[in-house]
């Protein structure tokens, strides 16, 4: 499925239809350039999900955690190495848990994500414009292009 977003408040409301689809579980893989909107998305979507505290790039840190209405775990892998490393900072016990998680620059780790996941490339075109291909499986995956379907209707 592909998504034309053409300013911040049409990011917003994308934001607001996927945290209203997220379920413990579910794992959110976030890829683009720099600047594409990676962590602003992430921003709508967890400020939707109940997390009152300001999220921020996890670079350097890689994972932070937050609370919502489950717990949010907001990972960076832009600095990850290796698909062992993220073992090491206890990875699978973040994807595996009873909360949500989303992954910024998620390609880098691709051989060790779960193969029910939400997957959503985003392509900046213009100043606050952007392309988002949305594509996954499972069960947040199939609640998320319904929702998305009913939001397309009413912009067209």
């Amino acid at each position: 499925m592909k998504i034309t977003v053409n300013n911040l408040k049409d990011t917003e409301k994308i934001g607001k239809i996927i945290a209203d689809c997220l379920e413990k579980g579910t794992v959110l893989c976030l890829d683009g350039d720099l600047g594409a909107g990676k962590t602003t998305l992430t921003q709508f979507i967890a400020r939707e999900f109940g997390v009152s505290e300001y999220i921020t790039s996890p670079t350097f840190t890689i994972i932070k955690e937050y609370e919502g209405r489950l717990p949010f775990y907001h990972m960076d892998v832009y600095r990850i190495n290796s698909e062992d490393d993220m073992y090491d900072l206890g990875y699978d016990e973040y994807i595996y848990s009873e909360g949500v998680t989303i992954i910024e620059w998620s390609r880098k780790i691709k051989g060790i994500l779960p193969e029910e996941r939400i997957s959503i490339e985003i392509e900046r075109f213009a100043d606050y414009a952007r392309t988002m291909v949305i594509y996954g499986k499972g069960k947040s995956y199939d609640k998320l292009v319904k929702e998305l379907k009913k939001y397309e209707n009413t912009c067209n």
